[in-house]
């Protein structure tokens, strides 16, 4: 009789089956993981919050397109929130912009100072640019995490 389920059943086939299980949960639990952000002290209730959530340096506060997950929101009573579905533990750092004429970018000066508010997690500022990522990054255990950001405007 063993010989038969042997035959039925590959080794391939039964590690699938008994791993199928933790696999499924481990996927719910990532959509279960949730990171929000909110954005306070927005001077006006014109426009838009874009956010940007990073798992590295590469292309932080700078290059949209580089973020992990990019989002925006709409401003109520002078905040806004944004939320980040789906993500795994690790490190992250949010960018965020008060995109008020609604153009999707952030407007700058001749001198490259921004006209728009500008804010990063953990409240990092930059110095002449936007602030570094490691000021910025936070630790996701995973689960439900809230962090809030002051907008600045310069």
């Amino acid at each position: 009789m063993a010989n038969r389920w042997q035959r039925m059943i590959s080794p391939q086939i039964l590690v699938v089956w008994l791993l199928l299980p933790a696999a499924a949960l481990t996927a719910q639990q990532a959509l279960e993981n949730e990171i929000r952000v909110d954005v306070g002290g927005l001077r006006s209730g014109k426009g838009q919050v874009m956010c940007a959530l990073y798992s590295s340096a590469d292309g932080f506060a700078k290059e949209g397109g580089k973020a992990l997950a990019n989002t925006s929101s709409r401003i109520s009573n002078g905040q806004a929130v944004c939320n980040f579905n789906g993500m795994l533990p690790g490190t992250y750092a949010v960018a965020v912009i008060h995109d008020e004429n609604s153009n999707g970018k952030l407007d700058s000066n001749f001198m490259g100072i921004p006209k728009e508010g500008v804010g990063a997690s953990n409240n990092a500022k930059g110095h002449f640019g936007p602030p570094k990522f490691q000021d910025a990054a936070f630790q996701f255990p995973g689960g439900h995490l809230g962090i809030r950001i002051a907008m600045t405007y310069y």
